[in-house]
């Protein structure tokens, strides 16, 4: 007979703290921070250089180890139809009525394309491997990936990001995501 492993055995959490920091087992830390992106494709040739050129900077500032976590999914535009039908139901004018009518049947053919979706966009922030080594507390580890955190932030803000800390739910959510790649799709 096989020795079953517990769920709790195979995923490498131990304790989630606030700020989106995550102990994992043999004394390793994650945090993960969101980047609420600017749209790159509404800007000038010039700022777009510019753009490119903070984001440049920022990935050769960056001396520590991050992973970059983007998920994608589909819109549900319902309740914004909804709202735009409830909207059109005392109208008499026969044009917005047809154009109002197009629109639908544009948007839908761009949701049912995959072309309107949404992106949320995480950083997974690591401390060193020879953290353990030195036997640091958890206390300046911590500190550590917040003074790494406050870096990117920084950074990202040069190309017109803005970067938050997650809570202990969100934490959890992302985990979640990560970790269950079929359902999150």
């Amino acid at each position: 007979m096989k020795n079953l492993k517990s769920i709790q055995n195979l995923i490498p959490i131990e304790q989630i703290y606030e700020q989106g920091i995550i102990k994992l087992k043999k004394q390793k830390y994650i945090k993960i921070i969101k980047i609420n992106p600017i749209n790159f494709n509404l800007k000038s040739n010039l700022e777009k250089e510019a753009i490119l050129n903070s984001y440049k900077n920022f990935l050769k500032s960056c001396d520590f180890d991050i992973q970059i976590f983007i998920q994608s999914k589909k819109v549900d535009l319902n309740s914004h139809f909804s709202k735009i039908k409830n909207n059109l139901k005392p109208e008499k004018n026969n044009l917005l009525i047809e154009y109002s009518e197009k629109y639908f049947i544009f948007i839908n053919k761009l949701n049912n394309e995959k072309k309107s979706s949404s992106k949320n966009i995480f950083i997974i922030i690591k401390n060193k491997e020879n953290y353990q080594e030195q036997n640091l507390s958890k206390e300046i580890i911590i500190e550590d990936l917040n003074n790494k955190y406050f870096k990117i932030k920084e950074l990202l803000a040069k190309c017109g990001n803005k970067v938050e800390e997650l809570n202990k739910k969100e934490s959890l959510e992302i985990l979640f995501l990560l970790l269950n790649k079929e359902r999150s799709v």
